[in-house]
């Protein structure tokens, strides 16, 4: 266990740019991302694959970001010892239920993470949480606040991550509604405590500017703190005007994987297309942040 006994206490600019605003890129798949090169038609990657494909993203858009997110399974170390000091190292603290090619079904906190690891140069660590309408909703509770608590015994901000799910019986029924869920979760889980709520955008970043703004104005009320939007489930083209409408109505930036580099998963020339495609995804939804975004200490 690393010791946290004279670490400083940190704040979210220790992930955030000058401004206030953050600009983050997740990098912390795991058998997702093993699933988009079988899907991309690069066959089933072995390990080293994945942390240099990692690595490669670490490499060239790390030094854009005010934050990176990494898993401790593929590339952690190799990543930690790439990101240039102004990039705050987040590391993923959630321990997966995943069937192969399939979506996490459930999560838990990685005992590994919180008693093992050295966590020097980590700024902060991240728990996905699936959130649906069953049994188990008071555990998550549970789960968050002590994943919270945990971070902070451990001087390190805690990024929470809540993806909602359907129950059978909402999809048999017809009454499931993904934004009411999203704002039901975040009502419930985001009083917690933690550092920054990481979210799914709004409409699936469908609708128009409007529309958009409207619901993530309804988001922003159900909040409580800090919060960032994620890219998963957005086309790339949406996610851009999503982030904007998200920020107008008070999120601090977002923290992005597939909406940045999805498409150059199982390339033969990674590192030139992550140059050409990754980093002026990068550089525009910056400047967008930049521009419109609520500094995370005013949220």
């Amino acid at each position: 266990m690393t010791d946290t006994a004279s670490r400083p206490a940190l704040d979210l600019d220790a992930i955030a740019r000058p401004g206030g605003a953050l600009a983050m890129v997740a990098m912390d798949q795991r058998e997702s991302l093993r699933h988009m090169f079988d899907l991309a038609g690069a066959g089933r990657p072995a390990d080293d694959v994945l942390v240099r494909f990692k690595l490669e993203v670490a490499e060239a858009l790390g030094p854009l970001a005010s934050g990176f997110l990494i898993d401790r399974h593929y590339g952690f170390e190799a990543v930690r010892d790439t990101l240039p000091s102004g990039t705050g190292l987040i590391l993923a603290a959630d321990e997966l239920t995943q069937e192969d090619g399939g979506p996490v079904e459930e999560t838990a906190l990685d005992q590994v993470v919180l008693d093992d690891l050295d966590l020097a140069g980590v700024s902060a660590l991240k728990l996905l949480v699936i959130w649906r309408r069953d049994a188990l909703r008071e555990q998550r509770v549970r789960l968050v606040e002590r994943f919270v608590a945990e971070c902070r015994a451990r001087g390190v901000l805690s990024v929470l991550e809540p993806v909602v799910r359907a129950t059978p019986a909402e999809l048999s029924d017809g009454t499931w509604d993904l934004d009411v869920a999203i704002r039901e979760a975040a009502a419930e889980l985001s009083p917690s405590g933690q550092s920054l709520y990481k979210v799914q955008v709004p409409l699936s970043g469908t609708g128009d500017a409007r529309a958009q703004r409207e619901e993530s104005e309804r988001l922003n009320a159900a909040i409580t703190g800090p919060w960032v939007v994620l890219s998963q489930g957005v086309d790339r083209p949406a996610f851009l005007p999503a982030v904007e409408a998200a920020c107008r109505a008070g999120a601090s930036g977002f923290l992005a994987g597939r909406a940045l580099w999805s498409d150059v998963v199982g390339r033969d020339d990674v590192p030139t297309a992550l140059r050409e495609l990754s980093v002026p995804r990068l550089e525009a939804l910056i400047d967008v942040v930049d521009r419109e975004a609520r500094p995370w200490r005013e949220a």
